[in-house]
């Protein structure tokens, strides 16, 4: 194994997902590619979730991360070479391949690779380089934005409760858009904390209606 390669097979698991995206965090420090942690988890929460949901739960697969030039490749590797990963843009009512969408929104590239006995699927990600003059936004900011983008066309979730792997990965999901959007307030001169502090007290406000009706 190359210094600026690594990789690691896994059962295609929900349970699987917060310890890939630990080792992920792990190398990209030591390849001193901070900036990129957030998005890479991204795409390998989606990418993992992506082999559970159109191959199955359990299927051998193998994650592959590379260090390039200008960035980092992200590859997972399934066995089976039927079930591609498609954009959908079903608009609203859909409930599916919202996923590669996600990853067009944040990476540079994706695409897939059909091998004799296996599935590639990829992303790249592209460090962008520091100008002092015009600094590059945070990637947390920048997915946020691009989250923003998204949530416009899609405005609802599957439904609640309807597989434990979909409410584990949905978690997932939650706690980075949540993360990203913090720090765009932050990025946007706003009080994240007042601003979570009015979300929350909403929230009980509906909460309460509910109840009461």
């Amino acid at each position: 194994m190359s210094p600026g390669r690594w990789k690691l097979r896994f059962l295609a698991e929900a349970e699987e997902v917060a310890a890939l995206r630990s080792a992920l965090r792990v190398h990209l420090g030591r390849w001193d590619l901070e900036g990129l942690i957030e998005t890479a988890q991204l795409c390998v929460s989606e990418l993992v979730s992506n082999v559970i949901t159109h191959v199955g739960p359990g299927t051998p697969a193998e994650l592959i991360v590379s260090k390039e030039r200008a960035g980092l490749r992200i590859e997972v590797h399934d066995p089976d070479t039927r079930a591609l990963p498609t954009l959908r843009n079903e608009g609203v009512d859909s409930e599916s391949g919202r996923g590669m969408d996600l990853i067009t929104a944040v990476t540079d590239r994706w695409g897939v690779q059909l091998l004799a006995d296996k599935k590639v699927t990829w992303c790249e990600l592209t460090m962008a380089p520091v100008d002092q003059d015009h600094p590059v936004a945070a990637p947390g900011v920048t997915r946020a934005e691009a989250l923003l983008d998204l949530y416009a066309v899609v405005t609802r979730a599957d439904e609640p409760g309807s597989s434990r792997l979909g409410t584990a990965l949905a978690e997932e999901a939650v706690i980075d858009v949540i993360t990203d959007f913090l720090h765009w307030l932050r990025a946007h001169g706003s009080d994240e904390e007042e601003v979570l502090d009015r979300a929350q007290r909403r929230f009980e406000n509906q909460s309460a209606m509910s109840v009461v009706n």
